[in-house]
Order: C-alpha cells, then structure tokens, then sequence
C-alpha cells in the first residue's frame, strides 16, 4: 500500500533523513521505533506532504504522491494524527468530527463513528479541553477516520498517558486495523508495540537499519530497551 524509497530530508543544512527505505502492506499496523532525533516525525511530515523531501520517492497504492500537496494526499487516503492530536479544543466533540470535510469514498458516517466508539457518542457535547488524554486521542483518531482515511499515521499515541490510556490506545488501534484500516505510528514503548503492530522499523541515523517481526523484539527486547535507552 505504501513504499518509500530512498527518501532524504533535511532542516537547513541539518539532514535529518538519510535515505529511508520502507514498505506498508495494506492492512498491517507497523511502528517506527527510535530514538529522539532519528527522524521519525519528519518521515510522517514527508508522507502526509508536510515537509518537502529532498530527494526519494513515495507511492501509495502504486501511484507516485512524493510531489502532492497534503490537501490531495488526504483525498487518496492518508490520515495523520500528530503528537499534540491537533483537536479543536473549545469545539464539542461532534464538531470536531463534522467540521473537517469527508474528503475520501471510504469516509466513515458519523453513525459508524459512533458505534466504534460509544464513548465519544456520549461525550459529543463535550468540548475537547474536557476530555482525557485516552479520549482526545480517540477523537483525533475517529476524525481523520470520518475524512476518510485508509492509511492513519500517527505520531506518539501513548506519549504521556497512564498505563489504563495506553491499553486504551491499543484498543482503538486493533479497533479501527478490524475495520481494514492501514496504520504506520511512531512508538517509543516496545511492549505496547509489540501488542499492536505486525512488524517494526528501526530507525537510526536518518536510515531504517532493520525491520523487526514480534518474535525478534521478544527475542532482542533487552538490547532495544538498552538502545531507546528505557
């Protein structure tokens, strides 16, 4: 579904992307795991069109998206969900979900919405700032859901919440992967990410170095906390 090749990137002088290679079957969940400055947030920014590349190439479903801008992105089926969850905070929650535009065929109604997440049925009138780290981040999740998107990347999820809104976290994860969502997230926690994903990539340098099935991070779990430096 996804496919980037050889992508590089850079702030001024400073080049934070050094030829990232990497690939995302439709239906998968897979994380980016790294340390701090690696370069995952700046490889998201890339793909949802956010930071111009350098150099590289990105396709979606086949089709060369690496010059689109994110407004056409979003059409095709890209999602993102940044690490500050980007919600309106003084809106309810129901205009959070109905004030952005359905952008995709595959945009969920509000009434699907609602059924995968009862809770943000009985929060919609409730503005953002009232809602919990586990519920705003839910939100973030349904809205870009309710554009349309089939591939959601998401930056940090678990970052700053209690160990009860991580397992919550990872419910909405395995929830919206049953309904044929594709997902790419960033992870810092190697055993949330262990308990959502399919398969991981470490990044280093600006370079994914290795690609990890569950099994492997089991295995290696001690030298990859050592490394995140957990």
């Amino acid at each position: 579904m996804l496919r980037v090749a050889d992508l590089t990137a850079s702030y001024g002088e400073a080049q934070v992307l050094q030829g990232v290679s990497l690939d995302v079957a439709a239906g998968e969940v897979v994380t980016l795991v790294g340390r701090n400055g690696a370069g995952k947030t700046t490889l998201l920014r890339c793909l949802m069109g956010l930071h111009r590349p350098g150099s590289g190439r990105i396709e979606l479903d086949g089709r060369d998206i690496t010059k689109l801008p994110p407004h056409k992105r979003c059409a095709l089926g890209l999602g993102y969900v940044p690490d500050d969850r980007g919600i309106y905070s003084t809106l309810t929650v129901e205009e959070n979900l109905t004030l952005p535009p359905r952008t995709g065929p595959d945009a969920w109604s509000l009434a699907q919405v609602y059924e995968t997440f009862p809770v943000l049925r009985e929060r919609r009138k409730q503005a953002g700032t009232h809602l919990s780290g586990g519920e705003q981040q839910m939100l973030s999740v349904a809205r870009v859901l309710r554009m349309g998107a089939r591939l959601l990347l998401a930056d940090e999820p678990t970052e700053g919440l209690a160990p009860i809104l991580v397992q919550q976290i990872g419910e909405i994860i395995r929830t919206v992967k049953e309904h044929g969502v594709t997902v790419l997230l960033i992870e810092q926690n190697i055993h949330f990410a262990a308990t959502v994903a399919d398969r991981h990539h470490l990044i280093a340098q600006g370079r994914v170095v290795e690609s990890l099935d569950n099994a492997e991070v089991a295995r290696r779990e001690h030298e990859l906390l050592e490394y995140l430096g957990i």
